[in-house]
């Protein structure tokens, strides 16, 4: 079910797929990258993070929310859905100011079971250990008018475990989290963007309006909206030819 990864570095290469409908854009950890990092790409450091704010802002874009994917034909509001994986306190860290100076607001999937804990899933395949934000940080974000959404409890591939088990991830981490924070919980994150058929059946039976993937795309009207695209965001990549040929195919496509 997972396309291959079209990553988001600068506005220049993107114009047409902002235009074409609301874009949804998805990070992972902002700030300085420690060494022995296994996977590199997921940091986005805070100079790049404040540049793409800066350029999104200039270029008369504001901020978006999930609810607003796949609703309408193109992107008459000129906005932008920011979204963050897993709940790093480096998000908080080096997010929430520069968001707030710029007028942003992000939704932070949060990983019910780690809260105040740290990336276990990442860490058992060799993986630097992160901090993830506790119940005080989360309401910090939330009081400065970001969102929250779930994200499992102990993020696993979805479609690798029973599925009993899944269902207890997809259900549980709803219930978990709106108990603890007295809100209701919309949005959902599928771990390593793995779902299948009967995963995303799971995310509707719980009752989820919205569930995103980490698959490549804009979201059209009509779109289905709990198998959301985005564009995960990535240093600006060497070799842009793979990039163009598969714009140029999801265009053509488009309109078609």
């Amino acid at each position: 079910m997972n396309a291959p990864l079209i990553a988001y570095s600068s506005l220049r290469d993107f114009h047409d797929w902002f235009a074409a409908a609301v874009p949804v854009v998805t990070y992972h950890k902002l700030g300085p990258r420690p060494g022995r990092v296994r996977i590199k790409g997921l940091y986005v450091s805070s100079r790049l993070f404040r540049q793409q704010l800066e350029e999104w802002t200039e270029a008369g874009f504001r901020s978006g929310s999930v609810d607003d994917t796949g609703r309408t034909e193109g992107n008459p509001g000129k906005k932008v859905v920011l979204t963050f994986d897993d709940g790093f306190e480096n998000v908080l860290r080096h997010g929430l100011e520069p968001m707030r100076s710029r007028g942003f607001t992000a939704i932070q999937f949060l990983v019910a079971d780690l809260i105040g804990k740290s990336n276990e899933w990442e860490q058992r395949e060799g993986e630097t250990r992160e901090p993830l934000m506790d119940a005080e940080q989360i309401r910090e974000w939330l009081a400065a008018g970001n969102e929250i959404g779930a994200h499992s409890c102990t993020h696993p591939h979805l479609t690798q475990i029973p599925l009993a088990q899944a269902r207890e991830e997809v259900f549980a981490s709803r219930r978990k989290l709106e108990d603890g924070f007295g809100i209701p919980i919309r949005h959902f994150c599928y771990p390593y963007g793995d779902w299948n058929p009967a995963v995303r059946d799971l995310v509707a039976e719980a009752g989820y309006e919205t569930a995103v993937t980490t698959e490549a795309g804009a979201n059209l009207a009509g779109s289905d909206r709990l198998t959301l695209k985005r564009f995960t965001v990535r240093y600006a990549s060497r070799n842009w030819g793979n990039f163009g040929r598969v714009v140029r195919q999801w265009l053509g496509r488009v309109r078609g």
